[in-house]
Order: structure tokens, then C-alpha cells, then sequence
């Protein structure tokens, strides 16, 4: 839990927020001002969440990254000019993150994942996880939570995307409607009348790790019902993950018609080991829009993100507990609960 440790906002800070302070209120604000942040991996989808994240108004985001800015990805990260290609992905971010909000201080480091100590990790109040393979995904996500700090993965191949979001023991607050019976007057065809009323609620949700999530037991009864009614998003996501462990790379779009051969592999082996229960359900149109990073899909992905850092932090509203995926093919997305 972020404490705002009695901060107060400098004039310049209310008017720079005031439309936020009047959404969300002070506390929370104030909540938000005392937080810092760590992004992992400034491509794409981490420019978005890097944008929407340094202007709700944080305290500090640090932009992890030891990749070298490469022309492809231009076409999505929108945080590092032309001119910065072969330069280091998050340094080359800097300038122009720093620009969205002078207010909130930006520092990089460049140093892989696993160069890293977890006690790196827990000196953030959030990590937001992109673009790392399940075993990084995992530890981080493991020494955050020994540590309470709250922690986001996603990524976004092609067209799809997914994110998942583990807050711990998570309490916050939200506003409900309640519709309240009034009597106006002595006259019975008043009796009736009714007026809107808004309640603030105390409600708690508890999270499960990335690992659990991603170990569901398919033969479940109750899991293998939602197959009939669920969504395939789930087990792309697995089969892209499983690719990139193997791989140490991304589905790339100049190798496209032997990397959907080994998707298409990959997704044969999955629907085996489930003894066949996934079978004609992962079909094989889901894999043709998964190269390269679709910009739109990455703005979808990255506002859920940076929604619910802003939920995480400031304790408003609902969170999502406990992914959220993006279907291109059916252009829809949707929360889904796994691993409890």
C-alpha cells in the first residue's frame, strides 16, 4: 500500500492535476505523488504505459531496458525520435517521457533483468513488466510479492494482447448507487418516490501469483465448462510465451511463414497435453495477426495498464484481479479470472 506520508501538493501540482483531484480526489492524488514506478522494456507497449503512467502524476518512473533502439520499432514507440536507432532503448526515451510532466522525476537503467538482485525490484511501489520471458516474469513477480509490492506483466504481439495484474492483499474503496425510497409528501402517489444516493464502500481483493495463473488445471470441472463458453485468448498467450522462452525472441514478421509453422506446432503439442479438450477451439486464424507490434493494440494494452496502476495506487474503484486479453480477431477485450 502507498502511503501519501502527509505530502502536500505544491500550487503548481493542484492546478497541473486539478482535473484528476476532482475525478479521483486528494487522497488519492496525493497516493499517486508519493509513488514510484519501475517499467520493464520501453518498446511499444512500455512507451504507452510509460506516458499514461508519468501523467497521472507519480512521484518517479525508472524505464528498465538493455535493448538497442531498432528501426522497427518506430512504428510503435513513439517515446524515442529516429535519430536515437542503435542507442539504448530507455535512454533514448528520456527526453521526451520528461517532457509529458516535468513534474515527475524519470531516471533509466539499462542493465538486463537478470543482471539485477530482486532487492532492485522491491524498491518500487509498482513494477510494470513487459516484454520478458515467463521464468523473468515470474522471479520478479515472486520477489515482489515476499516484498507486498504490487506488480503488472503484459505484452502485445501483433494484433493481441494480454495483461495480468497481481495486487496482493488489495484494499480500496468505491462509490455505489443506491436507489433510496423518499416520501415527499402526505399525498399516496408519492409514497413511491425515490432519490439517487452515492455510498463509498471498503472492499478487499486478494490476487494470486503470475505462476499460479499460468498453471490452471484444465481438468477441472469448472474450468473445462468455461471452455465452452470462454475465450481462446488465454492459451495464445501461453503458446506466445512458450515461443519466446524457446525462441529468445518474438513471433518476427520477416520470418513469418516458418515462425506460424512453429506456432501451429507449439499449438498442436498444447491441445495433446490437454488431452485434446482445446482441440478446433485455438484455431489456426488466431496466429496470423501476433508479429510485430500493432501500435492500436498497444494502446489498448498500455491504457489498461496505466488504468490500473492508477486504481493500484490510489485505492479507487475496482480493480482488475485478474488478466485482461485482447482478441483481435473478434476486436474485444475482457477481464478473466485464472489460478483461483
Amino acid at each position: 500500500m502507498v502511503e501519501n506520508n502527509d505530502i502536500e501538493l505544491s500550487e503548481a501540482e493542484a492546478e497541473q492535476y486539478d482535473r484528476q483531484i476532482r475525478l479521483w480526489g486528494l487522497e488519492s492524488q496525493k497516493r499517486l505523488r508519493a509513488s514510484k514506478v519501475l517499467i520493464i522494456g520501453i518498446a511499444g507497449l512500455g512507451a504507452e504505459i510509460a506516458k499514461n503512467i508519468i501523467l497521472s502524476g507519480v512521484k518517479s518512473v525508472c524505464l528498465l531496458d538493455n535493448e538497442k533502439l531498432k528501426e522497427i520499432d518506430l512504428y510503435s514507440q513513439f517515446l524515442a525520435p529516429p535519430d536515437k536507432i542503435g542507442e539504448n532503448r530507455a535512454e533514448a526515451s528520456v527526453q521526451r517521457a520528461k517532457a509529458l510532466n516535468p513534474m515527475v522525476e524519470i531516471t533509466t537503467e539499462t542493465k538486463s533483468v537478470d543482471n539485477l538482485p530482486d532487492s532492485f525490484f522491491t524498491e518500487f511501489d509498482i513494477v510494470c513488466a513487459t516484454g520478458l520471458k515467463q521464468e523473468q516474469l515470474e522471479r520478479i513477480n515472486n520477489a515482489c510479492r515476499d516484498s507486498n509490492k504490487k506488480f503488472l506483466c503484459g505484452d502485445v504481439w501483433g494484433a493481441f494482447g494480454y495483461m495480468f495484474a497481481d495486487l496482493v492483499d488489495h484494499e480500496y474503496s468505491e462509490e455505489i448507487v443506491q436507489h433510496k425510497a423518499v416520501k415527499r409528501g402526505p399525498d399516496d402517489s408519492e409514497k413511491n418516490a425515490r432519490e439517487t444516493v452515492s455510498i463509498t464502500v471498503k472492499r478487499r481483493a486478494i490476487y494470486v501469483p503470475l505462476q499460479n495463473a499460468l498453471s490452471v488445471d484444465w481438468m477441472n470441472p469448472e474450468m473445462r465448462s468455461r471452455l465452452r463458453r470462454g475465450d481462446p485468448s488465454y492459451f495464445v498467450m501461453k503458446i506466445l510465451l512458450r515461443f519466446k522462452d524457446e525462441y529468445n525472441r518474438n513471433p518476427d514478421p520477416a520470418k513469418r511463414k516458418d515462425d506460424t509453422a512453429i506456432l501451429l506446432r507449439m499449438r498442436n503439442e498444447l491441445v495433446k497435453e490437454l488431452n485434446e479438450l482445446v482441440d478446433n477451439f485455438v484455431v489456426d486464424a488466431l496466429f496470423v495477426d501476433v508479429f510485430g507490434t500493432v501500435s492500436g493494440a498497444a494502446a489498448v494494452i498500455g491504457g489498461v495498464i496505466g488504468q490500473e496502476v492508477v486504481k493500484a495506487v490510489s485505492q479507487r474503484e475496482p480493480p482488475h484481479n485478474n488478466m485482461f486479453f485482447f482478441n483481435p480477431v473478434k476486436c474485444v477485450g475482457f477481464v478473466e479470472l485464472y489460478g483461483q
